[in-house]
């Protein structure tokens, strides 16, 4: 019975900690898929987080706080397109200053309307996205493996979990079912051949950073007022980078995209586990080795050591409009 139990909650936080990998690794997909690069996940999750805290706490209510988190990322979002494709600058670069610009502004406007260290106020369960209970469930706890995970994995979760594996069909559907998904694969192919077809590339591309700001004010925003309840400095602890990292190894595809992301949420799960556990023949191994397996896998991946990724050819482009 006890392994029942480990298995079924090391389920449950691995669906848990792979919810804010799953949204932000998709709205890295519509936006390089697009042709733009977007390191700045990071810092739009950190911004969401923030914003949805904030909003959540004055408000009392989750849903304005999934507006607020939702709008902050847009706002980060429009910067970058702003700045990769209006001003065709360095993708990169643009990404990176936005990670700092959201890791320093939280810090500072934490501080200066809370006095808090940088954290935002604890959040009443009212203002919070708390757990739904399915029906049945408390009984089915009862009945074995199956009934504990009904019980315990398929249920007592927060309406986010549920919205981010729908959104990942969704997600699928929008990109190759639909006219703007074949328009969106194609501008971050040939950005060229879809202007020659009378499409504007511009407006195209900038859908997609809104998109990717979309979700990515969910991520934040899980993190904030859904998993915690409220915002804690630098609160994303990388998470942008390891969706990236996701993302990447799934090949910019939705469907791998969310097993990928659930494999870094079953090693976090795994990584909290293990604290203060001892391994045969070794004894105690040190947190810090667990804790480091989500980001030195994250590192593996990017380094191209497990299969080969190809990016969208025009990813990183500014594309200049022919005359």
């Amino acid at each position: 019975m006890q392994s029942i139990d480990i298995i079924i909650g090391m389920l449950g936080s691995t669906i848990r900690l792979s919810i804010p990998l799953i949204f932000t690794a998709l709205a890295g997909l519509f936006s390089e898929r697009s042709g733009i690069f977007d390191i700045g996940l990071e810092g739009k999750m950190l911004a969401s987080a923030f914003a949805a805290a904030v909003v959540a706490y004055y408000t009392g209510s989750p849903w304005l706080g999934l507006l607020g988190g939702i709008l902050i990322s847009i706002v980060f979002s429009l910067v970058h397109g702003y700045a990769s494709i209006t001003a065709r600058g360095n993708q990169i670069v643009s990404g990176v200053a936005l990670n700092f610009v959201a890791a320093g502004l939280t810090v500072v406007l934490g501080n200066a309307w809370f006095r808090q260290g940088g954290r935002t106020p604890q959040l009443e369960n009212s203002a919070r996205f708390t757990g739904i209970d399915f029906p049945g469930a408390e009984a089915a706890s009862q009945m074995g493996f199956f009934g504990k995970l009904y019980a315990d994995v398929l249920s007592g979760n927060n309406i986010l979990v549920y919205i981010a594996f729908i959104t990942v069909p969704i997600v699928w559907w929008v990109v190759y079912k639909t006219r703007f998904g074949l328009r969106l694969r194609a501008v971050g192919e040939n950005p060229g051949a879809v202007d020659t077809a009378g499409i504007s590339v511009t407006w195209l591309r900038y859908r997609a950073v809104i998109l990717a700001g979309l979700l990515c004010g969910f991520s934040g925003t899980y993190l904030a007022i859904a998993q915690s309840a409220s915002f804690i400095n630098n609160m994303s602890a990388g998470k942008g980078y390891i969706a990236l990292a996701a993302l990447i190894f799934a090949k910019w595809k939705p469907v791998p995209v969310m097993f990928a992301c659930l494999l870094f949420g079953f090693l976090e799960a795994f990584s909290n586990f293990m604290q203060g556990k001892s391994m045969p023949l070794i004894g105690e191994v040190p947190v810090q080795v667990f804790q480091a397996m989500p980001y030195i896998l994250t590192c593996v991946l990017l380094a191209g050591f497990i299969g080969t990724a190809r990016p969208p050819k025009a990813g990183g482009v500014p594309y200049t409009k022919e005359r």
